[in-house]
């Protein structure tokens, strides 16, 4: 039964902001214990969810290895609704915590002590930012090596500038690892039924990978009645325009449980994944650095002007299953003129092909506009007002096919000499 196991037999229309984390507190939702999750029309709905199966010898390892009680690390990365954002408490209805804990009854013996968890989800940023990311919120440096790694960005990368190359990257980045781990592509869905499941999807396809649409679960029944077969209606799925409520997350919980049955109940493929084939759109940031103030003498040479402070009003976020929020990107630099100082630049030398600046947008009226050269010449210009709420953005600086020496200069615009500005660092390819 579901309820029980979770085991169930346009790109070009974007209409709003890549989903934030909703900073207005979330009501519970009061739609959740009153559904029929094991009615006929809940289980096809959850059925339609699983857009590919994928090949299955690394989701097979990983079920088996949990069903022997050995460790399994299930790893989520993605932006608001991966970090939870419209379900309360956000750190434990969220649909990753909870397909996690249907992962542990479905397969684990005992008390599930055996799986663990691990939730970067970061609100309104793409997989630009996250494929920066995950060496360090998921592998975290190293320490961690994921069994599954599910990856959440399609309502977030309208506003990847590769458009695409970035997510490729990122599914490349996680599935070429050492102890090759599963990695499923979720595709969750805007209350206008927006997402951008037409130019990732055929990334999945492309590698054969287990996909779970929402989209192809909810659209469709959203637009019938409830005599025409409408399941779940918009009011009960969405919080907002963006994000799911509790219902909604448990939905979205439920379909990952629908392809973990569906995977266990299948014959184990004879060959792993093909990882030999040409990207379908492109790998040029599978091998991207972060780079910071911790760790920015070892890479580079910075001369950082007046950008000396640390910013400590950052965005925050949940991770794992933690009930405190944690800073994002502690190790940066802010600009901050003292009286009578000259406004001087932040200037970084180094040996790349291809670099991204992640920077601070903000609400505050402290904070301005910078301009940002690349070898002499004015190239882009970061305005934290853009969203006009704390969250990190990822900004593509440099993206040439040679390694060859740079300098990158930051300086605040004219008229916002006496504002602030903070580099939260960059990601570059060497």
């Amino acid at each position: 039964m579901l309820g029980d196991a979770g085991d169930v037999a346009e790109e070009d229309k974007h209409q709003g902001m890549s989903a934030p984390c909703d900073p207005v507190g979330v009501a519970e939702s009061t739609y959740e214990t009153e559904f029929d999750y094991n009615s006929p029309g809940y289980i096809e709905m959850i059925g339609r969810s699983l857009l590919n199966k994928g090949n299955n010898v690394r989701l097979k390892r990983a079920i088996e290895k949990a069903q022997q009680g050995e460790p399994v690390v299930m790893a989520y990365i993605g932006g608001s609704v991966t970090h939870g954002a419209g379900a309360k408490p956000i750190h434990l209805r969220s649909y990753a915590y909870r397909s996690y804990e249907r992962f542990k009854a479905m397969f684990a013996p005992s008390d599930g002590s055996s799986i663990h968890f691990v939730k970067s989800g970061v609100g309104g940023t793409p997989s630009e930012l996250g494929v920066v990311r995950y060496e360090r919120d998921v592998l975290r440096d190293g320490t961690i090596q994921p069994d599954i790694v599910i990856i959440e960005f399609a309502v977030n990368d309208a506003d990847d500038e590769t458009r695409g190359n970035c997510y490729e990257s990122l599914v490349l980045k996680a599935i070429s690892a050492d102890n090759k781990p599963a990695v499923i592509l979720l595709f969750s869905v805007f209350e206008n039924d927006w997402n951008l499941q037409d130019r990732l999807a055929p990334v999945g396809w492309h590698y054969d990978l287990p996909m779970v649409s929402m989209k192809d679960a909810l659209v469709e029944q959203f637009r019938k009645t409830k005599d025409e077969g409408n399941i779940v209606s918009k009011e009960q799925y969405f919080h907002d325009i963006y994000h799911p409520t509790n219902l909604g997350h448990r939905i979205m919980a439920d379909s990952l449980g629908h392809l973990f049955g569906a995977v266990n109940r299948s014959e184990l493929d004879q060959e792993d994944h093909d990882l030999s084939r040409s990207p379908l759109i492109g790998d040029d940031f599978v091998n991207v650095t972060l780079l910071d103030r911790k760790n920015a003498e070892l890479l580079a040479r910075i001369d950082t002007g007046c950008f000396r402070q640390t910013d400590t009003d950052l965005q925050m976020a949940e991770l794992d299953d933690h009930n405190y929020t944690t800073p994002l990107f502690p190790n940066n630099w802010m600009y901050a003129r003292g009286e009578m100082e000259e406004a001087k630049s932040f200037r970084l030398h180094l040996r790349c092909r291809r670099l991204i600046l992640i920077f601070k947008d903000s609400g505050s009226e402290e904070f301005g506009i910078a301009h940002i050269k690349v070898n002499g010449i004015l190239t882009k210009q970061a305005n934290p007002h853009e969203v006009n709420w704390t969250r990190c953005h990822a900004m593509l600086l440099i993206n040439e096919k040679h390694v060859r020496e740079h300098m990158v200069e930051i300086e605040m615009a004219e008229a916002h000499m006496d504002k602030r500005f903070t580099i939260l660092g960059f990601g570059y390819v060497g």
